[in-house]
């Protein structure tokens, strides 16, 4: 028997630190899955999964590239590169932003809108065939509320602590 399989098995499957290895793997596994069906989706309208999610969070409104890092939870350098990528390939613009001077705001172009709204069928497709799956719409609700739970909790432990403690 491996070593890994060893610590797995000499530790009960509902201990916090067994629960927490399963959910770290079932987030990963989904985030992959995730990105390939968004890459499926973005694909056909010449969009990248991650040019399709920096445009979707600046749909609604204009946003600072920081403000978009934070709601997705990733790097600003990351949405730097693919927002300056955008507004290179006509899909978005950077607009003055009258709260800072310096951060300007991200918004999309009509071709940008365009974009988002060609790839909306087929996101609405996949969204009702995984609603079905998962049972119905009160059980894929309860699924995205643990799973926001679950970011809150961590990213509360974060700030309280701003690094993993050791007990």
């Amino acid at each position: 028997m491996s070593e890994s399989a060893e610590r797995r098995a000499a530790q009960p499957a509902d201990t916090a630190p067994a629960l927490l290895s399963r959910t770290a793997l079932a987030v990963f596994r989904l985030g992959g899955q995730f990105l390939a069906v968004s890459e499926r989706l973005a694909r056909p309208v010449g969009l990248t999964a991650a040019r399709w999610q920096v445009l979707g969070a600046v749909v609604g409104e204009p946003l600072s590239v920081a403000q978009i890092a934070r709601v997705m939870g990733i790097t600003r350098q990351s949405v730097q590169r693919v927002a300056d990528l955008l507004v290179a390939d006509g899909l978005a613009e950077y607009r003055p932003n009258p709260a800072h001077r310096r951060a300007k705001l991200l918004a999309p172009t009509a071709e940008g809108r365009a974009a988002v709204r060609a790839i909306s069928p087929g996101h609405r497709g996949f969204a009702g065939q995984l609603c079905e799956q998962l049972g119905g719409q009160a059980e894929f609700a309860a699924v995205a509320d643990a799973l926001r739970r679950l970011s809150e909790a961590v990213e509360a432990l974060e700030d309280q602590h701003g690094q993993i403690r050791n007990r």
